[in-house]
């Protein structure tokens, strides 16, 4: 049985010559258009660097009062901005002092007046800044000469509890003795010279109770080993007990009774 196969004719070679490149080009594109998707989704990231999340931090607002008449008007001086992260870190932001306010500051620093601070109770970890501000705020002072003569040299330091509750602040200048130095205005009195510090609490070293249970297994092992040491006082001197009774028993006996008769004649 012999089969006949009639060949294609040439136009259908022509029809599939121009389809092939157009599926190819549409394959292209969708390829095209999903490795821009991927792209746009990744925003420039690769992998393992840190959120935007990890990278956010906050701030919390630093305020100071320098009055003659020693009663504390507090306006902004900056704010501590603390960013959380791999590597956790806390810088300040500080605005420069007025014209008015470095005249104030030489008065009050005349007078021999305070320079306050204060800062508003919080928690210094970002996980936790949902619990909201605590009322009140933490304030420290030093005397306004003294940060006159300092040329606005400060060091601030904030103190912390185990679970990152800002519960103090200080703050010293450099140097901190009022000398009665002549400042200029514009030349020492513009800029804050800061150095800012958080200080957390310091676990205590606790006791060393492995190295005394295992002393006192030690011990005991001792013990064990020598059942000597574990007599009584009685079973370790019955013999010195003993002969002192025998010895008290043979004085009683040689003793004469007393109140004997006398001898008649």
């Amino acid at each position: 049985m012999l089969l006949h196969v009639s060949p294609l004719p040439v136009s259908a070679f022509s029809k599939m010559a121009r389809v092939l490149p157009l599926n190819v080009a549409v394959i292209f594109m969708l390829l095209l258009f999903l490795c821009a998707s991927l792209v746009c989704c990744n925003n420039g990231r690769r992998a393992g660097d840190p959120s935007e999340t990890e990278l956010s931090g906050f701030s919390v607002p630093l305020e100071h009062s320098f009055e003659l008449d020693d009663v504390a008007k507090f306006q902004s001086r900056g704010s501590l901005l603390l960013k959380t992260g791999r590597e956790p870190s806390v810088s300040l932001l500080q605005n420069q002092l007025s014209e008015e306010d470095r005249a104030k500051l030489k008065e009050v620093a005349a007078v021999d007046g305070l320079y306050r601070i204060r800062v508003p109770r919080v928690f210094l970890q970002t996980e936790r800044q949902a619990e909201g501000q605590m009322e009140g705020y933490l304030t420290a002072f030093v005397r306004a000469c003294a940060m006159v003569e300092s040329h606005l040299s400060d060091v601030i330091t904030l103190h912390t509890d185990v679970s990152g509750f800002l519960i103090g602040v200080s703050i010293v200048t450099f140097p901190g003795a009022c000398r009665g130095t002549e400042v200029e205005d514009e030349v020492d009195l513009e800029v804050f010279n800061t150095t800012l510090s958080i200080m957390a609490p310091v676990n205590a070293p606790g006791p060393e109770t492995a190295l005394f249970l295992e002393r006192m297994e030690l011990e005991t092992e001792k013990k064990g080993k020598n059942p000597q040491e574990q007599k009584s006082f009685f079973a370790k001197y019955w013999y010195l007990i003993l002969g002192g009774a025998i010895f008290l028993m043979l004085s009683n006996s040689a003793q004469p009774p007393a109140g004997g008769g006398r001898e008649q004649s």
